[in-house]
């Protein structure tokens, strides 16, 4: 009896993409809106999204069978679901994944992340649903997948929270977020590595996103387990499964961080920065005095400066960073 399969991925050329979109059109599929979509339908059990990047992502019920009656035979003319690994056999190499949330949100802490998958773990994940936490559209949903990575035999995790005190004290010193995103990184790798002993087999790499224009910046950060294994630092880093599944412990860490500085101080800190935001600091200012901001929110961000009545700083021109 085939899997039950609720999201499944993949890339589409131009030609695949218009091909797929005419197919739709024929079998008088309901269109819908979606950022940065080429275009997204739906009907039935079935809805896609067809990005403009190329990346399609099908998800429901019946989406096994339409990867297999429709997407295979009429647009990819090859047959791809079950042979993900063949196609492309990094997908169960034995890797920890690193990721971070709360870098661009004003209140809360910035959570750093890192797990560690291998073969059997990747297979025990096909068709969970575990993706970028950044697509997954409910706070319930993203705690539903965190107590499953956790709770999944073999996958060991790391999570490294940098609350707000503490986050503005590196802040003063370092002067510059990517400084401390890599000690974060840098730190939940060797947190991983002093694990090694559970990991079978030892990983051969480990996997960030390329958040500072400088590999260096993380390379230089890592400390002397972390030195063991390649370390890979790419943009979009997030479509590797095991950064994925760090994005989600890290979002669900800083989901329930915030949750509890919320009860601590009875009122809502949205997430983001917004105008909401700038009225929830001046709020929380009012209450509680500028000095209690640095142990909620992270006092670099401009709204700090306005909630306390402060002149902004001014801005730095922004220049493209030089390759290195």
């Amino acid at each position: 009896m085939a899997t039950a399969l609720a999201t499944y991925t993949c890339e589409l050329t131009d030609p695949q993409a218009a091909a797929l979109e005419a197919w739709l059109r024929e079998q008088d599929w309901t269109w819908r809106d979606v950022a940065h979509a080429r275009f997204a339908a739906e009907k039935g059990r079935v809805n896609l999204v067809q990005y403009k990047s190329g990346k399609l992502v099908v998800q429901g019920k019946e989406t096994r069978e339409f990867v297999e009656f429709v997407l295979e035979p009429v647009i990819l003319k090859e047959a791809r679901l079950g042979y993900e690994a063949v196609l492309n056999p990094d997908l169960l190499l034995p890797r920890v994944g690193v990721d971070e949330s709360g870098k661009g949100d004003f209140f809360g802490p910035l959570c750093v992340a890192g797990v560690y998958v291998n073969e059997a773990i990747v297979r025990a994940w096909e068709g969970a649903g575990v993706k970028d936490s950044k697509s997954i559209g409910s706070a319930k949903r993203i705690g539903e997948l965190a107590r499953l990575i956790r709770e999944t035999p073999g996958c060991i995790t790391s999570v490294v929270p940098i609350g707000n005190t503490a986050y503005n004290r590196l802040y003063a010193s370092m002067g510059n977020v990517n400084r401390i995103l890599a000690w974060g990184h840098a730190r939940a790798i060797e947190n991983l590595m002093l694990e090694r002993h559970r990991m079978n087999p030892l990983p051969v790499r480990a996997i960030s996103d390329q958040f500072a224009a400088n590999k260096a910046t993380v390379a230089k950060a890592l400390m002397s387990l972390g030195r063991q294994i390649e370390l890979v630092q790419r943009h979009k880093a997030e479509s590797d499964l095991a950064v994925a599944a760090a994005s989600i412990l890290a979002r669900d860490e800083f989901i329930r961080r915030l949750a509890g500085l919320e009860k601590d101080y009875a009122m809502e800190f949205p997430k983001g920065a917004s105008s909401a935001v700038d009225a929830a600091a001046a709020v929380f200012v009012k209450a509680h005095g500028a000095n209690a901001l640095a142990a909620v929110a992270k006092v670099h961000f401009r709204t700090a400066f306005r909630a306390r009545g402060l002149a902004e700083p001014p801005r730095s021109e922004w220049r493209k960073p030089r390759e290195r």
